[in-house]
């Protein structure tokens, strides 16, 4: 099941006609509550939610979703208007996954749909693994990152973007690599987009943070050769 939080009906409606269409069940909210409500008898597979909202903005709601254990990695992927760099920033300092400014083509928005959901899906489908850096410590399977013993909260993307750096210790993942791997394609060479998460990474990863190195003009790695 896939939600969408919009109050443009117009759009709300396009989008779940059009993700129906394709064979991915979709339901759409016009108000937050509405989405509270919805979201306490079943958690959707992936959320698209605009950012402008009556009663409580997307901003807000993104937040709150990521600070719950239950849905802190819940894809979400922002439909907005606002369509500055700034706005996109904000949007994935937030813990968003992707992001789509308005206007947007449906098909576009049905191969980002389809593409996280693949990610999400391939990341609770891989064999238990685990990786082990100075204090840094990731376990695949559990979807787990800790430093110095104390678990640290990343979304979807921040933690697969550490598994890929993890797995390739020692190599430079360019910019475009990465998002290939991570978001499944390259949307409109939006490498800021990794450069953020990277950024987010390292914050919350504290100290550890320093092993993820920046090759400069080319990318980033973890480590030194495997």
């Amino acid at each position: 099941m896939i939600y969408c939080l919009e109050d443009d009906s117009a759009i709300r409606e396009l989008v779940v006609y059009t993700l129906n269409g394709v064979g991915l069940e979709a339901c759409g909210f016009e108000r937050p509550s509405e989405f509270w409500e919805a979201l306490q008898q079943e958690k959707p597979q992936l959320l698209l939610l605009d950012l402008m909202l009556p009663q409580e903005d997307g901003l807000s709601i993104l937040k709150k979703l990521r600070a719950s254990a239950a849905t802190r990695n819940l894809p979400v992927i922002l439909l907005t208007a606002k369509g500055t760099e700034y706005d996109k920033v904000k949007g994935l300092d937030a813990g968003a996954d992707d992001y789509v400014t308005k206007p947007f083509g449906m098909m576009e928005l049905v191969a980002r749909v389809k593409a996280l959901l693949r990610r999400a899906g391939d990341a609770g489908g891989r064999e238990a693994q685990a990786y082990a850096m100075d204090s840094l410590r990731l376990d695949v399977a559990r979807h787990e990152v800790k430093v110095n013993g104390q678990e640290i909260t990343l979304t979807l993307k921040e933690f697969e973007v550490l598994c890929l750096l993890m797995e390739n210790r020692g190599l430079v993942m360019t910019r475009d690599k990465i998002l290939d791997h991570v978001w499944g394609y390259r949307f409109d060479g939006e490498s800021r987009t990794v450069d953020v998460h990277i950024r987010t990474l390292r914050q919350k990863l504290g100290e550890a943070g320093a092993l993820i190195e920046t090759v400069r003009g080319v990318g980033y790695k973890i480590g030194g050769d495997a």
